[in-house]
């Protein structure tokens, strides 16, 4: 597990030094938000269609061999891209399509990443462990923020696209040599009728179970629906920094590519901390996730009115405290709810269903920003996720006569644990 820490810290290193440049180089070759937007979509595109199989395809091919080869193909294209930068070569279309090469290579390693951590800790330290996890990649964030500028001024942009792609071949090559704490029953090959002992029921309708029926059973999971319409709401209106972050930077408060990093690395900073919060969580709720988002949608409509860029600063801390916090509780229920042989199909629906928000988010959040500016669409944004959480809250209560968005009974813990996708 302290390898995979060390992997993921590498590698999420490498992903924020490409994505502090990455939307600034959109911004620079198209000169429109919404077209910024668009990458991002096309990026999130094959999670909607393959998602779903890619989570069923998790649970079926060796572990270890699946998360290599993407974590490989994936740094293969950040070095493609490293290179075509490099000569001047990269125009929208061919950045457009290696968007979409890399989300299809993500439909599969976010789940098998995903998996493979949850072998590496016993069942008692899921919690921590997600926020170990939580703690790799603010932390990689943070690392990733500040060299990207240094890697910028001296060697150029190419130099963040290879970084990251080095960092994938690393992940790589640590995978083979994780050992795991106790062994992955579910992806074990299913053995001949002849020589087979019988299978409980449950086992056998894991076997068959198609990644249409991972969907049927997530949609049957309360709880988990609940985290989807909180995901949904989050990404439509909120959350998307990268994004709106860099247009208020380096437009209203008059920044540059220096005064994104700077928000970006106390970004990441607030993630840092958070993810040290998060950690110390136990049992985890939805109603938890209910009220961080609420928090960070107070704290995104007061950044829709800062009138500088340190009182920007100010409140980008607290609202990535209350984002690290929110996610690390996200990620635990999600790793707790569902039973072990069908965590792949149920991290495969979570990727199609919040890739339903994320491809809408984007395009709509640039045009927004178009036609209304960005202090509007932050303003109006935040407004309206505190406005479904609050009502969310006062149907629930009154159907109920209890507190909380869904108030369902807690999973048990069960006997398998997580830790973070590698970036």
């Amino acid at each position: 597990m302290r390898w995979w820490a060390v992997a993921n810290f590498v590698s999420n290193a490498g992903t924020w030094m490409q994505l502090t440049v990455q939307n600034l180089l959109v911004l620079q070759i198209t000169g429109s938000a919404a077209v910024t937007g668009l990458s991002v979509s096309i990026q999130m595109a094959p999670g909607l269609l393959l998602g779903l199989a890619g989570g069923a395809a998790v649970d079926r091919w060796p572990l270890k061999l699946t998360a290599a080869v993407a974590q490989t193909m994936l740094g293969a294209v950040a070095l493609v891209t490293a290179l075509l930068v490099a000569l001047d070569g990269l125009d929208l279309p061919v950045l457009l399509a290696l968007a979409a090469v890399t989300g299809l290579i993500a439909t599969v390693d976010g789940p098998a990443c995903a998996l493979l951590g949850n072998d590496l800790v016993r069942a008692p330290d899921l919690p921590s462990a997600i926020g170990v996890g939580s703690l790799v990649h603010s932390g990689g964030r943070l690392a990733g923020a500040a060299l990207a500028g240094v890697a910028v001024g001296f060697l150029g942009t190419a130099a963040a696209y290879a970084a990251n792609g080095l960092s994938f071949l690393f992940v790589a090559c640590v995978i083979p040599f994780l050992k795991a704490a106790r062994p992955r029953e579910a992806t074990q090959p299913v053995p001949s009728a002849a020589a087979a002992p019988p299978a409980a029921p449950e086992a056998v309708a894991a076997q068959t179970m198609s990644a249409r029926e991972g969907l049927a059973f997530f949609m049957r999971r309360p709880r988990l629906v609940a985290l989807a319409a909180l995901n949904g709401v989050s990404a439509l209106f909120g959350r998307n920094y990268s994004l709106t972050l860099v247009v208020l930077v380096t437009g209203p408060l008059a920044g540059d590519a220096g005064s994104f990093s700077k928000v970006s690395t106390v970004l990441a900073v607030g993630g840092i901390v958070g993810a040290v919060l998060g950690a110390r969580l136990r049992r985890p709720s939805v109603r938890l996730v209910a009220v961080l988002t609420l928090t960070g949608a107070l704290l995104q409509v007061l950044a829709g009115l800062a009138p500088s860029l340190l009182a920007l600063l100010v409140l980008v801390l607290p609202m990535a405290v209350a984002e690290s916090v929110g996610d690390t509780a996200q990620s635990t229920v999600l790793q707790t709810d569902p039973p072990a042989h069908m965590r792949g199909r149920v991290l495969g629906a979570w990727s199609s269903i919040r890739t339903v928000w994320g491809l809408a988010a984007p395009p709509l959040l640039g045009l927004f920003m178009e036609l209304a500016g960005v202090r509007a669409t932050l303003i109006a944004g935040g407004l309206a996720i505190a406005t479904f959480v609050v009502t969310g809250y006062l149907l629930k209560g009154r159907k109920s006569g209890r507190r909380g968005l869904i108030p369902v009974p807690e999973a048990p813990v069960p006997s398998r644990a997580g830790l973070g996708t590698a970036a």
